[in-house]
């Protein structure tokens, strides 16, 4: 997925349930912009009751249910009954295990995956002789690493149902190309694959945050309620003004000390502790470019000195910004920052 122009654009403010809708989407847009996926690995899984399967913590999955129904049970969440033509998605990589609800013991895909998976064919089967589930699952992880506080605000399941027709204008198209990419492994596969990933996880985060249940979660559940998003929407619209709590109390139209235990309640972070993280994340990507400079960008990010924006930088992120550049991302380890400039 190709990185652009991470400046937010400006837009009027909004407001009823349309104008809140709008924000939500056009927040979504501003992270995808520093959003980059890596897909590894598309299969598909033929699976007869009874059955259970168990994915380690690490990867993001995505699966595509073709037929049957399935429930999935992550480390940190309820069950979610998923049935044919449903998606269900786990963003933050956490362990998980599917099965067809009647708790058999759970196998380990990864072992299934190295006994069954060939060069020309790339399927799992697995279960006994009863109704059979049919699925097309993904595996992908988030590469940017200035994004993990962005993620950990997503639920550790979204589910996607088909009723109400969420998904199948689109699913089916993706699911087909996805199915003959699992089935006949062709050259240029893997590029293939990484594409479709980026379409579809893209599709699903874009669907997620226009159905109600996004309405409480992190930063972008905080959309929901009406003064928080404008006061949210004020800082990615002008990311590197020195905002005050008080300026953004009256964009909000609420007291400062009303304002401030509100936004901290909905976004689990202060209002210019979360306007730091921000900005700080934008400053990631700008020195990602070849002929940054660090005494450029901060200004730029609103910083007064090399040495303020140098201690935010490395409060954040782990490493100096004059560093950025050649880290990868397990050097690079995001926390919680204060407003410093």
């Amino acid at each position: 997925m190709k990185r652009h122009d991470p400046n937010p654009a400006s837009h009027a403010p909004s407001s009823g349930n349309a104008g809140m809708l709008a924000a939500r989407v056009d927040l979504l847009s501003q992270m995808l912009t520093l959003i980059r996926l890596e897909g590894e690995l598309v299969f598909a899984a033929e699976l007869t009751q009874p059955w259970a399967l168990r994915f380690e913590p690490g990867s993001a999955y995505f699966f595509v249910v073709l037929e049957g129904e399935l429930t999935v049970l992550a480390a940190d969440g309820p069950p979610v009954r998923a049935v044919t033509g449903d998606l269900v998605m786990l963003p933050r990589g956490v362990g998980h295990i599917l099965s067809d609800g009647g708790g058999s013991a759970a196998a380990a895909v990864s072992q299934l995956m190295r006994e069954q998976f060939t060069n020309e064919r790339l399927s799992v089967r697995h279960g006994g002789d009863g109704t059979p589930t049919k699925l097309i699952a993904g595996a992908f992880h988030f590469e940017n690493e200035a994004m993990p506080w962005v993620v950990s605000s997503l639920p550790a399941v979204i589910h996607i149902p088909k009723a109400g027709g969420q998904t199948e204008k689109w699913t089916e198209g993706l699911a087909h190309f996805m199915m003959v990419e699992a089935q006949e492994v062709h050259p240029g596969s893997s590029i293939m694959i990484s594409r479709l990933i980026d379409v579809l996880v893209i599709r699903i985060l874009r669907t997620w945050v226009q159905m109600e249940k996004a309405g409480d979660t992190g930063w972008l559940g905080a959309l929901a309620d009406p003064r928080i998003s404008r006061a949210l929407k004020a800082i990615h619209d002008e990311p590197f003004r020195r905002w005050s709590v008080v300026e953004l109390a009256h964009v909000a139209g609420m007291s400062r000390s009303s304002f401030a235990e509100r936004f901290s309640a909905l976004v689990k972070e202060a209002p210019l502790s979360y306007q730091s993280r921000w900005r700080l994340t934008l400053a990631l990507g700008m020195l990602r470019h070849a002929d940054s400079r660090v005494s450029d960008v901060a200004r730029q990010v609103g910083y007064d000195s090399d040495a303020a924006f140098s201690r935010a930088f490395k409060a954040q992120f782990g490493i100096a910004p004059v560093h950025a550049r050649l880290a990868t991302p397990p050097e690079l380890q995001p926390s919680h920052v204060q407003s410093d400039s």
